[in-house]
């Protein structure tokens, strides 16, 4: 880790892992674990089941608090609020890109910035978070930290 520590990020996204692990294992990027002595799990993984809770938390918010709105209409704003632009961005203002594990080359890019890099590692703390507790926890994380606006 950098100098940096996960108890500060803990505190900046507003939860507290029981299994520490699940969010060291969804800062790790692959080329950090394919740098690593021995095999390390990274984020891709969690990034999956992340992507997919996001998915289902946006079209029921998007579905609760627009009720005339077609389908059509409903998969273009969930669009809009799940996109890797978007993502990115909530990323940056919760600073992940300080705490990702990123290999040498990666890191010579300049990788704790790239835009894909910070939105797949909010989708793989989602799902990090998701599987330390429980639907609920998760998202009341993703409204209050991501969907930070009114659908």
């Amino acid at each position: 880790m950098k100098k940096n520590t996960l108890e500060q990020l803990e505190k900046t996204l507003g939860y507290t892992f029981t299994n520490k692990n699940l969010l060291k294992t969804a800062l790790t990027h692959k080329t950090y674990a394919f740098e690593a002595p021995t095999p390390l799990e990274y984020n891709e993984r969690l990034e999956f089941l992340g992507d997919s809770i996001l998915n289902s938390v946006a079209a029921e918010q998007l579905y609760k608090s627009n009720k005339y709105f077609s389908e059509g209409e409903l998969t273009r704003r969930r669009a809009n609020k799940v996109n890797n632009k978007f993502l990115a961005e909530r990323a940056d203002e919760l600073q992940i890109g300080d705490f990702l594990l990123l290999g040498k080359g990666e890191q010579k890019q300049n990788g704790s910035t790239n835009k894909t890099n910070l939105a797949n590692a909010l989708e793989a703390i989602i799902g990090a978070i998701y599987l330390d507790s429980d639907i609920e926890h998760i998202r009341h994380f993703i409204i209050t930290n991501i969907f930070t606006k009114d659908f």
